[in-house]
């Protein structure tokens, strides 16, 4: 009896794997101007991580601000990943409607102002107002940037490009961590000083965007619509239509895709969140050996940003899964991260749990480091800023209440541990509070992956733009068409991918059932 497809197809067909050129040839072909959508699309995500994360690290000192319970401030986290998904649909319609340039800026600039807010706010209920608007906002960022990072390169790097991609966010944590471990205690105004810095860096970052031009994709689709006359009123009714075509025919891969987003957001807050007022409140730790111990555990995802020196972290996964696929890569890093639960929960010493911390965010940003480009394979070609930034947003609102989960259960579980004077201390129990949750989640995240589809190694930039119609039903440009209306040839060293030049191919695998 032959096993089902979804299993059968874990592996990419051998004659998908061998296509293309060897990985290193294809980086040495990468322009300047592909180098630098990657690496703006980088950024853009590495600041939404140190904006977000300004908060969890601030916990604490936001206590003493505001008089309030850590029940309370996460509140504040919650809200911010509530809005997300709004942010996610408005500036996701607008990026592929218009392009990804100036939606993204935008953006970032929204973002800056909001964070600079939030550190000038004098009463909680203001606070919580503000960060709800910066949710939204922040809703935004990941759709705009993978789609900017990997649409311009050439299929054979996009898994490597994926992975490296998805750790921009590991690094904003990394900076932030660093930022609340050397600069908030030197100034008088502590937990602030993080906010602002954060607003500063998300500036710079806009800035590095306004240097670069527009998506290769878009000047192509621009260049033909107006070589035919359509009108912008034309454009934003084929729009319309081509997004409710797409809705009518992928609404299952819709549903699909937030599941599994709901999962991974749920392993990755429920890791992160929480995790030095775990260290703090369960542990005994001292607020410089709980960011430094956030800061060893983030050193897993972080290494290889700096492939190909170091071996650890998303940039592996996403490497790896060039070779076996997007889902089983994701299957092995799922395990690993079942596997590390123990060390993770169960020593008591500085060293044990730091070690512990670095394996299971080895694990949970291994798996994330595939999603960037999984999202982007099997979404509708036309919409790969809404598609994958909503899936990613929904989840991340469905997921919204992990710290306040763990909160809520760690208050209603005790346990005793020793202080360092050697007295009993009665404490809550973060430690088998999150242990459950990342039990539960991990196995979720295995099955409804399994099932799941995979497109490896789709060249999505071949299809038309949203703007264009048959978008919806993922139509591809007509080469020569592009070519009469002033793109550049697919031969030419410009920022156009290299990819354009390969055939067509069909999706490997069917829509979830």
């Amino acid at each position: 009896m032959a096993p089902p497809v979804f299993i059968s197809n874990l592996i990419p067909r051998r004659e998908k794997r061998a296509e293309g050129r060897p990985l290193l040839e294809a980086l040495a072909s990468l322009t300047w101007v592909q180098w630098g959508h990657f690496w703006s699309g980088w950024l853009a995500w590495s600041c939404d991580a140190i904006d977000f994360f300004s908060v969890s690290l601030s916990v604490t000192r936001l206590q003493d601000q505001f008089g309030r319970s850590t029940h309370d401030i996460t509140t504040a986290i919650t809200l911010t990943l509530l809005f997300r998904s709004a942010g996610a649909v408005i500036f996701g319609v607008l990026s592929d409607r218009y392009g990804r340039k100036w939606p993204l800026i935008f953006n970032l600039l929204l973002i800056s102002v909001l964070e600079l807010g939030s550190g000038f706010v004098q009463t909680f209920h203001a606070f919580l107002g503000v960060r709800s608007l910066f949710g939204v906002a922040m809703g935004g960022v990941w759709g705009l940037a993978a789609a900017t990072a990997l649409e311009n390169l050439p299929v054979e790097v996009r898994g490597l490009a994926s992975g490296v991609l998805q750790q921009g966010y590991a690094v904003g944590y990394l900076i932030a961590a660093v930022i609340n471990l050397t600069l908030v205690p030197e100034t008088s105004t502590t937990w602030r000083s993080l906010f602002w810095c954060a607003s500063g860096i998300s500036a710079f970052s806009a800035f590095v965007r306004l240097l670069l031009p527009e998506s290769e994709v878009f000047i192509r689709a621009k260049a033909a619509e107006r070589a035919r006359g359509v009108s912008t009123k034309n454009k934003t009714k084929i729009f319309l239509h081509e997004t409710w075509e797409m809705l009518k025919r992928h609404w299952l891969l819709c549903i699909y895709a937030v599941l599994l987003m709901t999962g991974f957001n749920f392993l990755s807050h429920g890791s992160q969140d929480l995790y030095p007022t775990y260290l703090t409140n369960a542990k005994l730790f001292s607020d410089h050996n709980a960011t430094v111990a956030t800061i060893i555990g983030n050193c897993a995802n972080v290494r290889l940003t700096d492939v190909p020196v170091h071996e650890s972290g998303g940039a592996i996964a996403g490497w790896l899964s060039q070779y076996i696929g997007r889902r089983l890569t994701i299957i092995i890093f799922v395990l690993l991260i079942g596997a590390f639960i123990p060390l993770w929960i169960l020593p008591t010493g500085f060293s044990a749990l730091a070690a512990g911390a670095f394996c299971i965010q080895f694990g949970v940003q291994g798996a994330w480091g595939v999603i960037p480009i999984q999202l982007a394979e099997i979404s509708p070609p036309a919409f790969r800023a809404t598609f994958p930034g909503v899936a990613y947003q929904v989840g991340n609102m469905v997921s919204s209440a992990s710290a306040q989960i763990e909160a809520t259960g760690a208050a209603n579980l005790h346990t005793t541990v020793i202080d360092k004077d050697g007295n009993p201390k009665v404490v809550s129990d973060y430690a088998t509070v999150q242990g459950i949750l990342i039990g539960v989640v991990a196995a979720f995240v295995l099955v409804v992956t399994i099932i799941g589809p995979e497109n490896y190694g789709s060249h999505f930039e071949k299809s038309k733009t949203a703007f264009e119609e048959g978008a919806g039903r993922g139509e591809l440009v007509d080469d020569e068409d592009g070519q009469a209306d002033g793109t550049h040839p697919s031969s030419s060293a410009g920022s156009r991918p290299t990819s354009v030049q390969v055939m067509d191919e069909k999706r490997s695998t069917p829509e979830p059932v």
